[in-house]
């Protein structure tokens, strides 16, 4: 831990997210209760190209070089922090599964974060159902966080407002599940 702080102290720091040196965000997280949950890291264009697969990333839209180093960098601070998630959980696309791996080592694919773009309205409500149970969950658990990769609309769904690529809203549930954006973790690569 003494050499991540002096990693710090020695330049690391310019080339971590712009919310990396932000005390609240590392003290709402460390109190725990919370989830974390990221847009993916840098993936450039806009949807997947029609007949996209959820298990080859060779269909999907990937992150970039850039992307792939700001999801290094998400990781990087929660080290320098020693904050250890609970529990890493991800969309099933390449591009949040990448993003996840590259931050946290390990991941767990979950479908109620995918993407929304083209699945039943049923669907995508019953998944916005299980994450906000689960938000309830976490938010009941002191001590304890968990980090969320996930997509735009998943999120503007889950909190009503956008984020931009990278970005992490600190999230607290109440008995519902309804989230309440605690902090905005800006992302400093983009």
């Amino acid at each position: 831990m003494l050499q991540r702080r002096s990693l710090l102290g020695a330049g690391l720091s310019a080339s971590l997210p712009a919310w990396a040196t932000h005390p609240q965000a590392r003290d709402l997280i460390r109190s725990g209760g919370v989830v974390v949950a990221f847009r993916h890291a840098l993936a450039p264009g806009t949807f997947d190209p029609p007949g996209f697969r959820i298990g080859d990333c060779r269909t999907q839209r990937n992150l970039s070089e850039e992307g792939r180093a700001q999801a290094r960098r998400m990781g990087q601070w929660f080290q320098a922090q020693a904050l250890v998630p609970a529990q890493v959980r991800s969309s099933p696309w390449c591009r949040c599964l990448d993003t996840a791996r590259l931050a946290f080592g390990t991941t767990q694919a979950w479908a109620a974060l995918g993407s929304p773009q083209g699945a039943a309205e049923a669907t995508n409500e019953a998944h916005l159902g299980e994450l906000r149970q689960l938000l309830a969950d976490v938010s009941r658990q002191p001590g304890r966080f968990e980090v969320w990769v996930t997509h735009m609309f998943v999120l503007s769904a889950l909190v009503g407002s956008d984020t931009a690529v990278g970005e992490g809203l600190v999230l607290r549930g109440d008995a519902a599940g309804v989230p309440r954006v605690l902090a905005r973790l800006p992302s400093g690569a983009v």
